[in-house]
């Protein structure tokens, strides 16, 4: 059953009829009543029938085009889902994704006063269902539109898993003009929402000199800035809060003044037109990243080994090691030619294998120093790095292809 249909929920002898609803919780259902009302419910599977299929949702797959205004840049706005992009139809239950140039505009008018914008949906999806083919076609989606003539492109994504896209399009991606991603912790039907201010932000920064992937996103739980944050030093820290966006091991590139538009920046960054566009798509998708916890079975590992996946990344403790009975896994995996990245749990600061004994024989067993990558990044890398460049692969993992890497971790950060 899908949301929108009308369904009939048995529950302890009680009928209760209504339009399915998105969930709270995985193992309840909420359904609008007749009377209006919503209703949650905690329901197995045979409790609920299905009395009429509502009216399927299809995401707007062709280009939307709004008459240009004189002077400004042009923009590509990608959907590809997310809260940023949701909206429940409080009436009928179903959630809609009717996305297009003129919705946004209406939404958000200040948006006409910076760029002229086209839009088109890759996907719409929650970001938790992301894909490393969905990174492939969204990554050639934007060299598409550079090719066509953007002066800049607006990604819009779930915030979930948005660091993992912007890492992804940071190693598949040379590009000559800004691409942004953002999205917002709170729907835009919310009076809290802050969807608004980041899509405005984002908008700046796609029509700035910043030739790089970059993540906008609230600096504050405040509607002061945004900050703009590298994609490959990016993370969600925190679950609901509007300043969850952090960089880590690296100060953000910049921010965004929300009423001025004033962009601001810290560090060195790649500017408009300093390079040609590049695109290298391939990603080899059976990489895994494993997290290591104490007392944890090194058959973990050699299951991976045993499944076929051609790279692994171990986020270990602190300096980036893992239990010594796990030493026989990397040595094994050396010898299958399948290498394993060691980074560390700890986010802040870098690893070093040469501290300590068990990080000299992890080394010694064949495994691959992540410096200051995060996991998430170092699992990204592997995977572009096995399609592009499978012979050079422990090299290539130490060499900064993207900023990914610092020859030094700041203090202060």
């Amino acid at each position: 059953m899908d949301l929108g249909d009308r369904v009939l929920v048995e529950r302890n002898g009680v009928s209760y009829e209504g339009v399915l609803m998105p969930p709270i919780r995985a193992d309840h259902v909420v359904i609008k009543l007749k009377n209006g009302y919503n209703i949650g419910l905690r329901a197995k599977e045979g409790e609920i029938k299905l009395i009429e299929k509502g009216q399927e949702i299809k995401p707007q797959l062709l280009e939307h085009h709004l008459r240009k205004k004189p002077g400004l840049p042009d923009v590509s706005i990608l959907s590809t889902g997310g809260t940023i992009a949701s909206k429940v139809d409080y009436r009928t239950g179903a959630v809609s994704s009717q996305f297009s140039a003129d919705r946004i505009i209406s939404a958000i008018p200040e948006l006409e006063e910076i760029a002229n914008y086209r839009a088109q949906v890759i996907y719409q999806i929650l970001s938790e269902n992301m894909r490393t083919e969905y990174w492939t076609s969204l990554a050639r989606s934007v060299a598409e539109e550079v090719r066509s003539g953007a002066e800049g492109v607006i990604i819009t994504h779930g915030t979930d898993t948005m660091m993992y896209t912007a890492a992804a399009l940071s190693f598949m991606l040379k590009t000559p003009v800004p691409v942004v991603l953002v999205g917002s912790q709170r729907s835009s039907d919310r009076p809290s929402s802050d969807a608004p201010m980041n899509a405005i932000c984002a908008a700046t920064v796609a029509i700035s000199d910043i030739a790089e992937v970059c993540v906008v996103m609230h600096g504050t739980t405040n509607d002061d800035y945004c900050s703009i944050h590298r994609g490959t030093r990016v993370r969600k820290m925190h679950t609901s809060r509007r300043d969850a966006f952090q960089s880590i091991n690296q100060h953000p590139l910049g921010r965004v003044d929300y009423l001025s538009r004033k962009v601001e920046t810290y560090l060195p960054y790649r500017r408009r037109g300093e390079v040609e566009l590049e695109l290298k798509e391939r990603l080899e998708p059976r990489c895994a990243l494993v997290k290591y916890t104490p007392g944890s079975s090194p058959d973990i590992l050699h299951y991976y080994i045993e499944k076929g996946y051609r790279g692994i990344v171990l986020e270990g403790t602190g300096l980036g090691h893992v239990s010594s009975d796990w030493i026989e896994g990397i040595v094994r995996a050396r010898e299958e030619d399948i290498p394993v990245v060691i980074t560390s749990q700890c986010l802040r600061g870098r690893i070093c294998d040469r501290v300590y004994d068990t990080g000299r024989d992890m080394l010694d067993a064949g495994a691959i120093e992540g410096s200051d990558m995060l996991p998430e990044v170092a699992l990204v890398k592997l995977m572009w790095v096995l399609a592009n460049n499978p012979a050079e692969v422990g090299p290539v993992m130490k060499t900064s292809l993207a900023e990914e890497i610092s020859p030094f971790t700041p203090i202060t950060v």
